[in-house]
This record gives C-alpha cells, sequence and structure tokens, in this order.
C-alpha cells in the first residue's frame, strides 16, 4: 500500500477556513463579572469558551492585578477567535468569534451597567 502524495504547500489549492455562522447576541446572555482577585479569572475564561459574551468590569481592582486579568483576556480572545473591546475606564467586552455583538445591544449594555447599583 502506497502512502499519499502530498502537493508542496505552493502547489496546495487554497481552503477556505471553516467558520460557524455568526449568530446576534442575546443581551440576557452577556455575563457581567466584576473580579476582586486574579483568582476570578477562570470564570471569565469558562464563560467565554462556552461561547458567552463577558462584559469585565476591573475598576474594583488593583493596577496590577488588572493588568494581569487583561492579559488573560487578551489570551482567551487570541486563543479562541474572539474580539475585545474598551468599553469604558477598567470595563472590557469580550466576544466570541462567533458571536455579534450589535450597536443597540451595546448601547443597552452601557445603560444597564451604569443603572446598577
Amino acid at each position: 500500500m502506497s502512502s499519499p502524495v502530498r502537493l508542496p504547500a505552493e502547489q496546495e489549492p487554497y481552503r477556505e477556513p471553516a467558520v460557524e455562522p455568526s449568530r446576534t447576541a442575546d443581551i440576557n446572555r452577556i455575563i457581567f463579572i466584576t473580579p476582586k482577585t486574579f483568582n476570578e479569572a477562570r470564570s471569565i475564561g469558562e464563560n467565554f469558551r462556552d461561547g458567552f459574551p463577558v462584559i469585565i468590569n476591573l475598576s474594583f481592582m488593583e493596577h496590577d492585578h488588572a493588568r494581569r486579568v487583561v492579559d488573560f483576556a487578551s489570551g482567551l480572545i487570541f486563543g479562541l477567535n474572539g474580539s475585545i473591546e474598551k468599553v469604558d475606564n477598567g470595563v472590557f467586552l469580550l466576544s466570541p468569534h462567533n458571536v455579534r455583538v450589535t450597536t443597540e445591544d451595546k448601547q443597552r449594555i452601557a445603560e444597564g451597567f451604569y443603572n446598577q447599583s
């Protein structure tokens, strides 16, 4: 039995990467997390990995710990092909690659964020 013949990389046909269809985020399924310590970063990762957009409010953390959480979040979005947006000082929105958060959703998120007590 012979092994399959592989073309050199420059001769292989281009194939589009498999991408799940984009879905609009359900505003009620966006997770709000206000960590106090870096140990709470795990819940950010688990929710994001499960496909939920996550709002992270770092305004109650020490600067060095907040920076570690942002670094962690950056690794998440890089590894899982998501995106990160700064919503406000110390507040970030992590969106999975297959979820689109609309402008209207972002406005409602901001309103809900500022109306929390």
